[in-house]
């Protein structure tokens, strides 16, 4: 392997910024060397022009399979935030789709529709033929048409299962969305996706994320929930063919239905699947749901429109007594656990039965929108990481409009408190949930460093969303670097230091000479041990 010279650039190296250094010397896919003239004869020399050179993003949270086959059907998320966008797209999707029994797909935001519910009657204007689904851009809520709802045999008479909701008019008729559990009836009567679409869907996501210059991640569902089959088949066959150019994680699937008979299936699922560039050494368990509805898990109940109590507190997916053994039998066998916990509630439980667990483990609670004050220094105190999702702390249609008034005042002016998860020492790691939001982190950066969105103003003009909880440039990125690369347990990767993994991003400008301008930077050249997998 020849030897590369990146010369010119400005290092950022996974904690701080070193500005100026001079080279960076790669060679047999390691950095060898930072700093001074490290040019040699026959190497190749890539001139950085000042720009900054920094490790491989590694995305903490991300489900790839999933998006990647999105991308490849009827894809919303790319769309402006509009019914009639929706609408529009949906009808050319499903007339250049003559021969698919279903029109599937998603990413729609709810911040869309009117109390963020669309119904089976609009989707029913352009796709009456056949049933259609559609999954919203957080994945807990699941858009049909009448067809889909009749195949499903969807009725007044339906239930509601214990963990999700169909939604209904003042008569009781199903209106068209189905919320957390309820999608599984439409999910039995979907296609299944065949090997090769799986494959694709992986091959596409993988894709898509190496653009943005995430070099590494931990996918966030590796078994069979919400009509996903599961993957890891599909990261095996691509870990073995050589087809997984990046380092991965798995989190093998909690099914919450279920006990502790399966901690002995998930070890035996993790000698199986482990191959190469792909470890199946994480678990994830659902604790609850989201906030926009209804289904966060809160210490307190949701307000109202009115902003009086309800009797809604949101949903425990597993029981919290349960949890505790749970979480110590996955951490007794060895695994790391990953918990969805984004209420307070949901937070709590997930930090109680994480406590007395080993740390070496590097367990992690994801997406924390709220946690309760005397919370926060559990992270520290237990060494729990805490993984942030910072795109979503900001003002937008969804948080003003389907968040704030359901939550009320005080505990809407404690949400995403990443700055005091900070100080109070808390590690913190970084994901995008893709295809939930994009998986680009720049701009999860720029709304960690500004709680705004780069150039949107949004509802609320150009309020910063709670600017006291903003992190610093060099925070944010070590949680998308160095952090994430810790919790994925890649101690050699995330760093631009001699000895480490030379995964590397080049941006097409330094950041740090105007952190105002973060959102605006842009991935040039991308390398996976050295080889470039993006070149500019």
């Amino acid at each position: 392997m020849t030897d590369l010279v990146l010369t010119g650039a400005r290092v950022f190296n996974g904690f701080r910024h070193l500005g100026d250094v001079g080279d960076v010397l790669v060679r047999d896919g390691r950095v060898a060397a930072v700093g001074g003239s490290l040019r040699r004869p026959g190497a190749e020399v890539v001139d950085c022009g000042g720009a900054l050179l920094l490790p491989g993003f590694t995305d903490a949270h991300v489900h790839p399979v999933q998006g990647g086959l999105e991308r490849l059907t009827c894809d919303l998320s790319d769309l402006p935030v509009d019914r009639a966008a929706y609408l529009a797209h949906v009808a050319s999707y499903a007339a250049s789709r003559p021969d698919l029994d279903w029109v599937q797909g998603g990413g729609w935001a709810m911040a869309a529709f009117p109390g963020g519910l669309p119904t089976a009657a609009e989707l029913d204007t352009v796709v009456a033929d056949r049933p259609a689904a559609l999954v919203n851009r957080d994945h807990h809520g699941m858009w049909v048409n009448s067809r889909a709802l009749e195949v499903a045999g969807i009725t007044r008479d339906t239930p509601d299962p214990a963990d999700g909701r169909v939604e209904r008019d003042a008569s009781g008729e199903p209106t068209g969305v189905l919320h957390e559990g309820a999608m599984d009836r439409a999910l039995a009567v979907l296609p299944a996706a065949t090997a090769e679409e799986l494959h694709a869907g992986l091959m596409e996501g993988q894709r898509h994320l190496l653009s943005f210059g995430i070099t590494g991640w931990q996918d966030a569902i590796v078994g069979a929930y919400a009509g996903m089959q599961d993957t890891g088949p599909t990261y095996l066959r691509a870990a073995t063919s050589g087809d997984l150019v990046a380092t991965v994680v798995g989190a093998l699937w909690w099914e919450r239905e279920r006990g502790l008979e399966q901690v002995a299936e998930l070890v035996e699922k993790r000698a199986a699947y482990s191959r190469g560039r792909f470890a199946a050494t994480s678990v994830k368990i659902m604790q609850d749901g989201v906030a926009e509805n209804g289904t966060a898990a809160l210490v307190e109940p949701y307000l109202d429109r009115c902003g009086h109590a309800t009797t809604n507190a949101g949903l425990s997916f597993v029981d919290p007594a349960a949890l505790r053994g749970i979480v110590g039998a996955l951490d007794a066998a060895g695994f790391q656990v990953h918990v969805h916990g984004l209420g307070d509630r949901g937070v709590r439980e997930a930090l109680d039965a994480l406590q007395g667990t080993e740390p070496l483990r590097r367990h992690q609670i994801a997406h924390l929108q709220l946690v309760h004050p005397s919370d926060v220094p559990r992270f520290a105190e237990l060494q729990v990481a805490a993984n942030i999702q910072a795109l979503w702390a900001c003002y937008d249609d969804q948080m003003v409009d389907l968040t704030i008034p359901f939550l009320g005042a005080e505990r809407a002016a404690r949400q995403y408190p990443f700055g005091d998860l900070h100080r109070a020492g808390a590690r913190l790691v970084a994901g995008s949930d893709w295809p939930v939001s994009t998986p680009d982190p720049l701009e999860a950066i720029h709304v960690a460093v500004h709680r705004m969105a780069y150039g949107e103003s949004g509802p609320a003009g150009s309020e910063p969303f709670l600017p006291d909880q903003a992190l610093s440039l060099e925070v944010a990125l070590a949680a998308y670097t160095s952090g994430s690369a810790w919790v994925c347990h890649r101690d050699d990767a995330g760093m631009v230091k001699p000895g480490a993994v030379a995964d590397l991003v080049l941006l097409d400008r330094d950041p740090f000479d105007a952190p105002d301008e973060v959102g605006a930077a842009r991935v040039e050249r991308v390398w996976v041990g050295g080889e470039p997998v993006v070149a500019g």
